[in-house]
């Protein structure tokens, strides 16, 4: 109880200077110490750092060249200001996982799962926020075909490369903070793969949904495709161009993670199996 205590009062703290930092939105602040609480209270250090490397990391790159991606900003739902849905739909499955695990104290598959699902997000945010700087323009994951930056679903060398390293460092540090539960290099070799690959893996499925079926919309006055609704940052209504109406960025952020987290699973029994 007084861990949860202590993980609700840090995880406020942690909300209330990153909403005056002007990185979170009031309700992302709230959903910020509601989702940190549990998972630092519950979880400890271990899953409250894996987060915190995620938040950090990924907003510190939402303010980096903030001049060369203004003018994408029209393209975005949502501003780097990060709100409730946001919030939860990249730490809503995590807050998920910490619960199962206070059920299985024992079990390491939801540290994994965690891992990855982290690994997901911080990957998929650092190719968004790095891939629209490639020098040259992106190409549908679908097709291939040449798209304006910012497009959802448009994929680029430099965002592939972000994206690794992204998967990458969560990876990482899931392996230092938790050495015990994985004994031996093989299998800290195995937890690092295993999360890597969930981060590529959600980051991927992501621009897949992304390509087909999120919810984009366009604005008759600026001719441009848009995640904004029910206005484009022009001020004009905005109508679905293609995919379904329900399933906005919030979501496939949630599914892209939920991908990381099953693929990391995956990855972790099919490594073992292979004696890694």
């Amino acid at each position: 109880m007084a861990q949860l205590l202590i993980g609700f009062l840090l995880s406020t703290l942690v909300g209330g200077l990153s909403w005056r930092a002007k990185a979170l939105k009031r309700s992302g602040a709230v959903a910020a110490a509601l989702s940190g609480g549990l998972i630092f209270g519950l979880g400890g250090l271990n899953w409250a750092v894996l987060l915190l490397v995620f938040f950090i990391s990924s907003s510190a790159l939402s303010r980096a060249f903030r001049r060369q991606k203004a003018p994408l900003g029209e393209k975005f739902s949502k501003g780097s200001q990060r709100d409730w849905g946001q919030v939860l739909a990249n730490g809503g499955l995590g807050t998920l996982l910490v619960i199962v695990q206070t059920a299985f104290p024992g079990a390491a598959w939801p540290w994994i799962a965690y891992a990855g699902a982290m690994a997901a997000v911080n990957a998929d945010t650092w190719a968004t926020e790095l891939g629209v700087l490639n020098p040259t323009p992106p190409r549908l994951i679908t097709t291939g075909k040449t798209v304006e930056r910012g497009t959802s679903g448009g994929v680029s060398l430099l965002g592939c490369l972000a994206s690794l390293a992204g998967a990458a460092l969560i990876a990482i540090c899931a392996i230092g903070l938790d050495f015990s539960g994985f004994p031996g290099a093989r299998g800290w070799l195995a937890l690092g793969m295993a999360a890597t690959l969930g981060g590529l893996a959600g980051s991927a499925f992501d621009s897949l949904l992304g390509a087909t079926v999120q919810a984009i919309y366009s604005c008759p006055t600026c001719q441009k495709e848009t995640e904004r609704h029910p206005l484009h940052s022009c001020g004009t209504p905005t109508w679905l161009l293609r995919g379904w109406r329900w399933l906005d960025n919030d979501m496939v952020n949630f599914a892209a993670s939920l991908m990381g987290a099953l693929m990391a699973l995956g990855g972790w029994q099919l490594f073992r199996a292979f004696g890694i």
